[in-house]
């Protein structure tokens, strides 16, 4: 992009924050302009790529621009499921001890608003408790939604939880929701995607770096802001981005990971509120040269801010997890019992099992003898040995009485894992486990894939099944309703009831 490019860009920027018009009509061609900066990686892909180019403007005019008809029908609907996914990891992780202590601080200083806590029907919150809550409740049991390709976002516990919060408080509609939720999960990913998820070899929790601009984003559209206050949101957003991953390396305080979530979501509430009232932030906070990206992540790359952005929709690539663990440890637990089904062995059975599988989980998720329950969610050996013993679909098998079965315990310290050969080593999920039986028998599977990714989404029915056996505590019935009531989001005239009692 030329110097007269640039101005031209600039101009239909500056134009669109007084039109509002869509996306599509302002950005049409400038995804191509921008690629024109990029930088050449080197021959490995690694290396910060493109250089800054007025991409947090570029977001902002997206954002604020985007309307419901903007938006395919298909990625009303994915976004409609990872909302309902959220309702129920959230309902279900209200019930634990670590989130009862947040719930209890939220209605400590938060009480009087019109918001909801998910899974506390009788709360009434302001919108940043109720997003603070519902963030760390649905990150609260390694159940919610994530993407893949992996961008280090979680978009139902960030964008929606915030999103969800502020609606309720401005008496929102359901399709106000809906273009809020899309707008700060195209944002979030794109974002993600930038930073290679690189900030976690500096020993950043990605979703709690990622998540407050996905919350912001949602939440500045529900507010009505232009694009001036739109990007100023964001750029507020950026000075929140936080929590570290040293409970993953000292193997203790596994709380901690599930607020890193909900401070996130409360995040982007703060963010947009005070860019409503005139708070600003640099116009280059994600981009320059002390921004989220050179400051956070040392591999970058920066065209993927806005690459394909009103074109290319992301909220495609949403993820649903079938089990309550990390995300890292579903291939290797699908692998696992695949090979149980096709052979008919039991955990018993097992003399020792290998695991190939990322770098990234080499580093990170390979504790085969974790501490406490929150801690063993985190590993893949503990999640693959329950699999051996327990249905690891049911998220209640993974309970205290889990780190204190031998049997487990046992397995967990006979697993050993490897990094994959390249490219694998780098890929999102591959995994080969190699199960050695006691007989002799040597089985091998590898996968790339479970239901719920996105070659192979969860259907209707599978996403009804999780929902109702997450909330079954408050009634078969009245989550059913709630349960159809959100499949026909767009026809809510608000959405105060979420979250209410029966």
């Amino acid at each position: 992009m030329n110097t007269q490019q640039r101005r031209s860009f600039l101009r239909r920027v500056a134009a669109a924050a007084a039109t509002r018009v869509a996306p599509q009509a302002i950005l049409a061609g400038a995804g191509t302009a921008l690629a024109t900066h990029a930088l050449a990686a080197d021959e490995h892909g690694k290396g910060p790529k493109g250089v800054a180019a007025g991409q947090t403007q570029a977001l902002a005019v997206f954002a604020a621009s985007l309307k419901f008809e903007d938006i395919p029908t298909p990625i009303v609907q994915m976004a409609k499921s990872a909302m309902i996914d959220t309702v129920a990891t959230a309902t279900y992780g209200a019930s634990l001890p670590w989130s009862k202590m947040i719930a209890d601080y939220a209605r400590a200083n938060g009480s009087g608003g019109r918001s909801r806590i998910l899974g506390v029907p009788e709360a009434l919150v302001h919108a940043p408790s109720a997003a603070l809550s519902n963030g760390a409740f649905a990150h609260a049991f390694e159940l919610d939604n994530l993407t893949k390709p992996n961008s280090g976002s979680h978009p139902g516990a960030t964008a929606f939880t915030a999103a969800l919060a502020v609606a309720q408080e401005r008496g929102s509609s359901g399709q106000d929701l809906i273009v809020a939720f899309v707008a700060g999960v195209e944002v979030m990913i794109r974002i993600g995607r930038a930073t290679r998820h690189s900030q976690e070899q500096h020993g950043f929790h990605a979703p709690g770096t990622t998540g407050p601009f996905g919350s912001a984003i949602a939440c500045a559209h529900l507010m009505g802001l232009n694009v001036t206050q739109t990007r100023n949101a964001l750029a507020i957003a950026a000075s929140t981005a936080s929590g570290l991953l040293e409970f993953a390396k000292s193997g203790t305080g596994g709380m901690v990971k599930r607020l890193h979530l909900g401070r996130a979501a409360e995040s982007g509430v703060l963010a947009a509120s005070l860019a409503s009232v005139g708070f600003t932030g640099p116009d280059t906070a994600i981009e320059g040269d002390f921004g989220f990206l050179k400051v956070l992540c040392p591999d970058y790359d920066m065209d993927a801010l806005t690459e394909g952005l009103g074109r290319t929709w992301l909220t495609q690539t949403v993820m649903m997890k079938r089990y309550a663990c990390h995300i890292t440890a579903h291939t290797p637990v699908e692998g696992t019992l695949s090979l149980m089904k096709e052979y008919g062995f039991k955990g018993d059975d097992v003399a020792a099992i290998d695991i190939q599988t990322i770098d990234r989980a080499i580093r990170v998720n390979s504790n085969g003898q974790p501490k406490d329950i929150l801690l063993a969610q985190y590993s893949i050996p503990f999640c693959v040995a329950l699999a051996l013993y327990r249905n690891p679909v049911d998220p209640r098998a993974f309970d205290a009485s889990a780190i204190a079965d031998p049997a487990i315990m046992g397995m967990a310290a006979r697993i050993t894992m490897r990094a994959l050969p390249e490219p694998d080593n780098r890929s999102d999920m591959t995994s080969v486990v190699t199960i050695t039986l006691k007989d002799g028998r040597v089985l091998s599977q590898r996968t790339t894939a479970f239901m719920g990714t996105p070659e192979n989404p969860m259907d209707q029915a599978a996403l009804k099944q999780k929902f109702l056996m997450l909330t079954k505590d408050f009634g078969e019935e009245h989550m059913t309703q709630v349960f159809e009531k959100m499949q026909n989001l767009e026809l809510q005239k608000n959405v105060e009831w979420l979250g209410a009692s029966n």
